[in-house]
Parts: structure tokens; sequence; C-alpha cells
């Protein structure tokens, strides 16, 4: 049976970074995928690697083949590919533990045929997120091209590895890259690429670490006459697709915008090294997991694993919507219940101090996303009820799908007959703990 999609890594002399490039794909949530290691005449370690990461596991397959660079690599790997997704990858890279879960989700529950993602920049000990579509929702191929006409020479449009690809529309219509061009060969097959799908959808989750920095065109030894042939080349194929995109009076209006894009690449095509803003050092951006607590037994390890997991799923949801995981914990609280005796009774729910959950509560208000009010009972206390505004219902779903997440990684493996004796076990277990602490 086929994968559902096929993961391409290019491989040239990446002996150094290969291993966490790899292992970040092999240890994935998302698990129906195969692996394609496309080793383009290394001269290192690389291939003897690849090799045995395919010894080792059955989903990874090995492309061994001469020098030809890495667009010629890249064709090669997709001639071979048999899954109906295509995502790809560079060797000096690495990818979350969700990241082919989200992309394949968004691409399946939206009916996409381009799924396109936030990522990290990584300089140094330095990360910083970068996106530009802000939309939560589908997009037509016009929008799509007026959101890319505004950065024309973005990263996040431009390169391959932010972005899932349905294979049968590559295979259909024949796309490759072209190995006569060494600059912006991957913009180039987005542009057709493009062309002929129709659904797009951007995902404000980052799932890729950046860290290569791509050589300069001067660095390259091409000549000033080549190197300005080349960018006109590429001019042509941007400049044609907008045409075919929109009709005539449209493109009429948008020229400037088409034609700015000369101007944002007079520069050498080398990526810029600075960091981002809002940058923070590498390691605390997403949730980490203490080694300590994964290899001991015991009560609290068992809680412990089980409270990361669940924060490990909720963490997706929470960086879509611009959360904290604490705002995230909160509104699935009270999407559960909407009153309770007090804040302290909350608080206490939820494991935080009164202080805490304070300042929680006023940063979702201030977020439009809920408010309360405080309610006198027949017998004189005081209950607090929760009203969460409709602008958190498409959260609150993200939210829920994160439980079902975790529920399903807990459950892996689980016969249908085992989900049963499991499902009454918990049962009994929740009797026994409610009648103890009551």
């Amino acid at each position: 049976m086929s994968p559902k999609v096929s993961i391409i890594v290019p491989v040239y002399n990446a002996e150094l970074t290969l291993h966490r490039c790899v292992d970040s794909v092999l240890s994935q949530t998302y698990t129906d995928f195969e692996l394609l290691l496309a080793d383009d005449g290394s001269r290192d370690g690389s291939a003897a690697i690849c090799d045995d990461y395919a010894a080792r596991d059955s989903r990874v397959r090995v492309i061994h083949k001469a020098n030809s660079g890495v667009s010629d690599t890249r064709n090669q790997a997709i001639s071979q590919a048999q899954g109906i997704f295509l995502q790809f990858l560079d060797s000096d890279d690495w990818i979350t533990p969700d990241a082919t879960s989200a992309l394949v989700r968004a691409a399946e529950e939206h009916q996409c045929d381009l799924v396109i993602s936030d990522f990290y920049r990584v300089v140094g000990e330095r990360v910083s997120r970068k996106g530009d579509i802000d939309d939560d929702t589908v997009l037509s191929r016009e929008e799509f091209a007026s959101h890319m006409m505004e950065n024309p020479a973005d990263f996040y449009y431009g390169v391959l590895w932010n972005k899932l690809y349905r294979r049968d529309i590559v295979e259909a219509h024949h796309l490759r890259m072209d190995p006569d061009i060494s600059w912006c060969e991957d913009f180039m097959f987005n542009l057709e690429y493009i062309r002929f799908a129709e659904r797009f959808y951007a995902l404000q989750v980052p799932i890729y670490y950046y860290v290569k920095t791509k050589g300069s065109l001067a660095t390259q030894g091409l000549s000033i006459t080549k190197t300005v042939r080349m960018k006109l080349t590429v001019f042509e194929y941007y400049d044609r697709f907008y045409r075919s995109v929109f009709d005539e009076e449209e493109y009429e209006k948008s020229r400037l915008k088409v034609y700015r894009f000369l101007l944002d690449a007079a520069g050498d095509g080398a990526v810029p090294p600075t960091i981002l803003p809002g940058s923070q050092k590498l390691g605390s951006e997403r949730l980490r997991v203490s080694p300590d607590g994964m290899n001991i037994d015991g009560i609290l390890a068992d809680s412990f694993r089980e409270r990361k997991l669940l924060e490990r799923f909720l963490e997706t949801a929470a960086l879509k919507n611009g959360l904290s995981l604490k705002e995230s914990y909160l509104l699935l609280c009270l999407d559960l219940r909407s009153t309770f005796s007090s804040r302290k009774a909350l608080a206490d729910f939820l494991g935080v101090s009164r202080s805490s959950l304070t300042m929680t509560l006023q940063r979702l208000s201030g977020k439009g996303l809920l408010q309360w009010e405080d309610l006198r009972t027949g017998d004189g206390d005081k209950e607090v009820r929760f009203h969460l505004s409709p602008q958190a219902a498409p959260i609150l779903e993200d939210l829920q799908t994160a439980q079902a997440d975790y529920t399903a990684a807990r459950l892996t493996g689980f016969s249908p007959e085992e989900l049963e004796q499991y499902r009454r076990i918990a049962d009994h277990i929740r009797q026994n703990v409610r009648s103890t602490l009551q």
C-alpha cells in the first residue's frame, strides 16, 4: 500500500547535520509516510548514514546518484515518490514533531492543493518565527497570488520546505525543477505549481527550522552577464504567471507591483543573515520535555508525562491562535463548565494561584474571547459565571482537535476490544476517585 506522504530530502556532504534532520522526520507523530534520502554523490559519510537509516527503518528509501545539483536530485526523487502528497526538507534543517500531521490535516480538512506554513529562522542560538498570510481560510489562486505579490521575493513563498504539494498535480503537468537555474529555482517550481492549483490554505503554525544560509550568486562564480540573464529569466516566469492568473484589466492595475519583483531581486540571492524581531533563545520557542521525567516510574512521573503529552498537542492550537498554554487550558476548562462556585474553585481546578488566574482571565478578556459576572445564589454564596464570545468558537474547535489527538496518541495500537475494556476500567477508576474525594 502506498504511503500518504513522500518526504524528500536531497543530501550532499551533510554528515554533520543529517542525523538531526532525519531523526526529526522519523519521530513525527504522523507515521504514514516514506522518506526519500537522495544522495547527490556525497564525498563525506552522508551516503553511509543514509544506508544505515534505511537498514533500520522500512519507511526510508535511499537514492544514490552522481553529483548533478540539488534541482536534478529533487527531480529524481519526485519521479520515484509514491505518496499522495509531497513534502520537502533540506538536510541541514529539521521539523517539529507535528509538522507532517499539521500539513496533511490542513490539506484534507480544507480540500487544498497547496498548504503553506510559518517557519522558524535559526541564526546561531537564536530563533524567530516567520510567516506572511494571516487569513485563516481557504484562498483562491487569485487571493494567494495577491498575497504573494506584496512580498514577491519572500522566502515564505519561494521555498519548497514550508509547503505540502499534491503529487497528482505535479505529475499531471510534468512539473520539475530547472537544473539550469541556480537561483530561485524553488520559486519557479512554485509559480508553475500554483498555476494549476485551485485551493490554498495558510497554516499559522511554525513547523520548520530553517538554518541553511544559501550562498550568494557572486560566490557561485557566475559572471555579471549570466547573473543578470538568470534574474531576467526568473522575472519572465513571474510576469507570465500573473498574466495567466489575472485578467488583462487586473494585471494592468497590478503591473507596478509585479515589476517590483525586479527591485526585490536586485540583491545577489543570499539569505539575509539577520534574525527577525521577537527572537528567542533556541529551545525556548516550543515545549521541551525533561528526559528525567521520561525515564523514571511512579505516580508523579505518570502525571508529568500525561500533562506534557496534552501540552504537546495543545501547543499547536495555542501557537495558531496566539495564545499561551495557560490561556488554552482556561478556555478548555470554561468550555466544559461555564459556572464555578468561586474564582478560588476555578484556580484550584486548574492548579494555579488566584493571581495567575486573574491575569489569564484579563488577557483573554482583552482579546475579546470571554466575559464574566459574579452572581449571588439563594443561600448568599457568590458564584462566578463566564461567557465565551463567538470569536472563541474556532479556537475551541482547535483545542478540541488537540484533545482528540492527545487521546489518539495515548491509545495508539489498541484493538477495538482493548479500547472497550480500557473505557470500562477508566470509568471504574473515575468512580473510585470521586467517591474517595467526596
